[in-house]
């Protein structure tokens, strides 16, 4: 052990101080704490959401080291139930959850990520408070917005250099006009917007090869553990007087989707269930998915729903009443899938 730290002391000492670099004094604090790990990554948007878990008597903050600040971030260390983990917050968009889970993941011995938060619901036969587990994730913000004129047969721009394609589909906004004053529809000059995948260069391929992907599954093992938590008792209430109808349940779903978009509108929410068949929509669950598909980590996310996006029900719109149930519904639900998990 002696022989490590003097090796990691000579490393961090050789380390020149950059803008954007980590401190020599951190990355010897890394090595000593990975030396105790590996840890499980739990990763989570916004403080609202961490700190329920930070309050659980579940967590159990590291005494001698309770976290690390690193560019911004900080780093959380610990144990819920006997599991070590660290605790991160990302912060708001997919380029907040993509940067955070890369650093975590380049700095910290993470053998698995569990990402948790709220979202919208696109699944009317769900309730608010409900823990929805999806199977897969994609990032449905990425477009090729084809210029008016053109028809769905017509090809992209760059579709023949591989750099687009119309494989996946498209939003059609002509589909939501309204008429015109004569009650003809009329020509809309947004056209149609084709959904596209993500490029990504796994570590263990070719440098600069790259792949594509747009439905990123969770990790199996973690996915299939996931079913073991689904009788887990929910909260129900906010306060004496302020309760749904049914109590909340964990549900394991088919699809989730993210984009750096807060979808409080009916028809797109209409659209990504049927054109998507998803449930959850939130913008960092894709961003987390992505990073840990390139870097090859065991993933999975549980979000649990706070409002039906767009209003469209008698429990519509209600984010503001019921994201602090939400919120603790879906720590329930990370704690008790992390106590399952191999030691």
């Amino acid at each position: 052990m002696l022989v490590g730290l003097l090796a990691l002391g000579v490393i961090a000492g050789s380390i020149n101080r950059a803008d954007g670099a980590v401190p020599p004094s951190s990355m010897a604090m890394i090595g000593l704490m990975n030396i105790r790990g590996p840890y499980i990554a739990i990763v989570v948007p916004n403080s609202f959401e961490m700190n329920p878990l930070l309050q659980s008597p579940s967590f159990q903050a590291d005494p001698n080291f309770p976290y690390l600040d690193i560019l911004g971030r900080r780093f959380r260390f610990g144990k819920v139930e006997d599991k070590k983990v660290i605790i991160v917050m990302t912060g708001l968009s997919m380029l907040n959850a993509g940067i955070t889970t890369e650093l975590l993941l380049t700095l910290f011995e993470v053998k698995g990520v569990v990402h948790y938060g709220i979202a919208g619901n696109a699944n009317p036969q769900l309730q608010i408070g409900d823990v929805t587990i999806p199977q897969y994730w994609a990032h449905t913000g990425l477009w090729n917005w084809q210029r008016f004129g053109e028809g769905p047969d017509d090809e992209l721009a760059l579709e023949s250099n591989g750099d687009f394609t119309r494989e996946i589909g498209y939003l059609e906004f002509a589909d939501y006009n309204n008429a015109s004053q004569s009650g003809e529809k009329v020509g809309n000059l947004l056209n149609r917007a084709w959904y596209q995948p993500e490029e990504v260069f796994p570590i263990d391929g070719v440098p600069e090869v790259r792949q594509h992907a747009f439905w990123v599954p969770v990790d199996q093992s973690y996915y299939g553990l996931s079913v073991k938590i689904t009788d887990l008792k929910l909260g129900a209430c906010v306060n004496s007087s302020t309760c749904l109808p049914r109590a909340p349940r964990v549900v394991r779903v088919e699809r989730g989707v993210s984009a750096n978009v807060f979808v409080d509108n009916r028809a797109y929410r209409e659209f990504l269930s049927s054109k998507f068949n998803a449930t959850p929509i939130d913008m960092e669950s894709a961003g987390v998915a992505l990073v840990c598909r390139q870097l090859g980590t065991p993933f999975i996310a549980f979000r649990s729903l706070s409002d039906l996006a767009g209003g469209g029900s008698s429990l519509s719109n209600e984010a503001s009443t019921f994201s602090s149930l939400a919120a603790q519904n879906a720590v329930d639900a990370v704690v008790k899938f992390i106590c399952l998990l191999a030691p």
